[in-house]
């Protein structure tokens, strides 16, 4: 396969990676946001425009994991203190996060990006994505704090009743996947297509939660998951340029069609799902004392 394909590969799963390992760490500790899509689009509006008033790139990536962690901690103020339903409050954390975006960003539109910068000919985000995922991997199996994760993700109750603070464990697992979410669309805005377009994220959020479960939440898995869909996307570019008839609405859909078939084959592998996935998840906790 030629290198510049590899490359483009490459750059079209990285958003896809930062934004289900986030997911992936949120959903080890029992919290389901459903909300990756609209914090994705507010971090890649939010480095758009930071970048495009200071002329920084980098500048625009903090302001992207900032905008994820600022919608993230809305979402666990709402589900973790207030305890509202969490697949409502995902589903309206997207929704506000597109409407927000094509309200701030409509100054946006037309306007040149500032594109992140490659260090020794390569985006410095890849690398990044991979070293990410090796952390996470890292932190949720070999330490005792991603110990505790797992544990809180699995029995609430049990890890409150250990002494362990439910709350304050889920809200910094809560925050890390809204700033890898921020990181996800900054990465789109400032370097996949450095520009702002309204609703740019196109579903990517969805597929990220997706990922979370072909990977069976597990940090490596979701990196090849990843890169799977990732050559998914791209083939779909390349058969259209080879001129095979095939019709274009088909082969933009095929990365959510093949998205839809990986959930329901996974479904039904149930000694997996019931192996791996976290028992509290989407269960609300209400410390007793």
């Amino acid at each position: 396969m030629d290198s510049g394909v590899i490359f483009i590969i490459l750059t079209a799963a990285t958003p896809l990676l930062f934004a289900a390992l986030g997911e992936l760490v949120v959903e080890r500790s029992g919290v389901l946001n459903l909300g990756v899509e609209g914090m994705m689009v507010m971090g890649a509006v939010s480095g758009f425009g930071a970048a495009l008033y200071t002329g920084s790139p980098w500048l625009g990536l903090l302001a992207a994991i900032a905008a994820g962690m600022v919608m993230s901690l809305l979402f666990g103020v709402l589900t973790l203190t207030l305890v509202s339903n969490q697949v409502a409050t995902g589903l309206a954390l997207t929704l506000l996060g597109l409407g927000l975006s094509g309200q701030i960003g409509e100054a946006f539109v037309g306007q040149p990006g500032v594109k992140l910068p490659s260090i020794a000919g390569i985006d410095p985000l890849i690398p990044f994505a991979v070293v990410l995922t090796a952390a996470v991997s890292w932190f949720l199996f070999r330490t005792k704090w991603g110990l505790v994760v797992r544990a809180v993700g699995d029995s609430h109750a049990s890890a409150h009743a250990l002494g362990y603070d439910v709350i304050k464990v889920r809200y910094a697992c809560v925050l890390f996947g809204g700033a890898c979410s921020g990181i996800a669309g900054g990465y789109l805005s400032l370097v996949y297509t450095p520009q702002w377009i309204e609703n740019m994220t196109s579903g990517r959020g969805w597929i990220a939660l997706a990922l979370v479960v072909f990977a069976s939440w597990l940090p490596w898995r979701v990196l090849l998951g990843a890169y799977l869909f990732g050559t998914i996307s791209i083939l779909s570019f390349v058969v259209q340029t080879k001129g095979w008839g095939i019709p274009a609405q088909f082969l933009n859909s095929l990365p959510y069609l093949v998205t839809i078939a990986v959930l329901v084959i996974i479904s039904g592998n149930r000694v997996m799902m019931r192996k791996n996935t976290p028992a509290s998840l989407g269960r609300p906790f209400v410390p007793d004392r």
